[in-house]
């Protein structure tokens, strides 16, 4: 019996040690100028951030159902909805009819009052019925196994306490403006701050730069992060100095599309971030030439065509982290701080 007891801790120690050695991968999905971020964690427990557009032929669900068949997954345990716009919400009623999602997390109820939205949010809770069904509140966590994610914005509030490590003063602050109040969908985001083991990874959504100033000063509630999902896909009604180099990331990566986001005057704030090391773009910005885009090994999709190339990073429980290219094999490797 002691033998027998004794294998199966073994058995156990091993399977553990196995799950503790691998990676963190996340896949941002090319969901043209939306949002799809596939977390899949070393235990197989998953979490996607956003469905990308309606419509489409199942052009977005079938770009996340590739990605979540790549990370070795065939259910997407938590689907997070950062607020009912249709880049961010449309893509789920395509995504549950292609793949089994046990569990979403939303904001509630709509606070945008448009027809559009209100069609939206009809189709979504369709979708959704019968599943089970989490409301963000600043503060809560979202139990997927093997990673921390933090809940620090919803429907409008923020966290009022800092998180562990964080309450500095926020010098970057200084001569930040308002902005004209945010009435729309984008100022309700459901923001995040994701932890895996020293790794920090921050995805506020569309939350607006009136948001942005209320969670980063006078006191950075938020401290730092190594990955930075640019806001708003890189919009200016977004991404602030006070935020982006209070965060100080060391990678950002943009949720663009070849004919949206990347605002020259956002990408210039998010280049001239202290620390920064790199931009990755999912696509290469159109309209602004190539000193508002980075450099062509660091973007997936360099033309207008429909090619669908998504980036991956690849992380470590020490805080490294390697992100990768398929369009052109290129990859760079980020040691722990």
């Amino acid at each position: 019996m002691r033998i027998i007891h004794l294998a199966i801790a073994l058995i156990l120690a091993a399977l553990t040690g196995s799950a503790a050695n691998k990676p963190l991968q996340i896949f941002f999905v090319d969901v043209e100028g939306g949002q799809a971020t596939l977390f899949v964690t070393p235990s197989g427990d998953s979490l996607l951030i956003d469905t990308g557009w309606e419509y489409n032929a199942y052009r977005d669900a079938n770009r996340i159902v590739k990605a979540a068949k790549l990370a070795g997954i065939k259910k997407i345990d938590y689907v997070l909805i950062t607020h009912y716009h249709q880049d961010h919400v449309g893509g789920v009623p395509q995504l549950v009819a292609k793949m089994p999602v046990e569990t979403f997390v939303d904001h509630g109820p709509y606070r945008e009052n448009t027809p559009a939205i209100e069609h939206l949010f009809t189709e979504y809770q369709k979708a959704i019925a019968g599943k089970n069904h989490i409301v963000a509140k600043p503060g809560d966590t979202i139990p997927v196994g093997g990673i921390n994610v933090v809940v620090v914005s919803a429907d409008g509030n923020l966290i009022q306490q800092p998180l562990p490590g964080a309450g500095q003063e926020n010098p970057y602050c200084s001569g930040v403006p308002q902005k004209a109040t945010d009435p729309s969908e984008n100022a309700r985001s459901v923001g995040t701050v994701i932890t895996f083991g020293q790794l920090r990874i921050v995805d506020l959504g569309d939350l607006t730069w009136n948001k942005e100033l209320e969670l980063m000063c006078p006191i950075n509630k938020l401290g730092r992060a190594d990955i930075l999902v640019v806001s708003h896909h890189g919009l200016d009604q977004s991404n602030s100095p006070a935020l982006v180099h209070g965060l100080q990331p060391r990678v950002a990566i943009f949720d663009n599309g070849s004919k949206k986001g990347a605002s020259p005057s956002a990408w210039d704030i998010v280049k001239s971030s202290p620390g920064l090391l790199d931009i990755w773009q999912l696509h290469f910005a159109d309209a602004n030439g190539s000193e508002h885009n980075t450099q062509d090994p660091f973007i997936a999709n360099v033309e207008e065509a429909d090619t669908g190339y998504y980036l991956k990073v690849t992380a470590h429980q020490d805080g490294s982290f390697e992100v990768y290219n398929p369009r052109n094999k290129f990859s760079k490797q980020y040691p722990a701080r």
